[in-house]
């Protein structure tokens, strides 16, 4: 967790996606521990409500868990979860998207796809 926290968006949204970010790298893995709201709130300099916000969302979905007394721990399973619901994401977000305007400029199937490998070598 040695990202920078910056005004684009929600501070608690970014500590969701940074706990999310450092499960996917396999920083944090299942059950284990994660940094507390109050360590989350000195790295950062934040509230700790603004930091148990972002991680109670994270509660909220399944990929933390709380063991009484211990702290909040990665749940089994939550590298997959964390996958899955951002591949979803980047589809309703990007990929819907890209196929409305191709088709609006009248770009192929297989136009898209020489693009998108093209892209790729670069």
């Amino acid at each position: 967790m040695n990202e920078i926290l910056t005004q684009e968006k929600s501070i608690y949204i970014q500590i969701r996606e940074m706990i999310e970010n450092d499960i996917l790298r396999d920083i944090l893995l299942e059950e284990e521990r994660v940094p507390s709201t109050n360590e989350l709130a000195r790295l950062y300099a934040i509230n700790p409500a603004t930091a148990a916000k972002g991680v109670n969302l994270l509660v909220d979905e399944g990929i933390l868990y709380k063991k009484r007394g211990i702290g909040m721990f990665v749940a089994t399973g939550a590298k997959r979860q964390i996958t899955e619901k951002r591949k979803k994401n980047f589809y309703e977000d990007y990929v819907k998207s890209l196929l409305a305007e191709a088709k609006s400029l009248g770009i192929s199937r297989r136009e898209l796809i020489t693009m998108i490998e093209q892209g790729e070598e670069k």
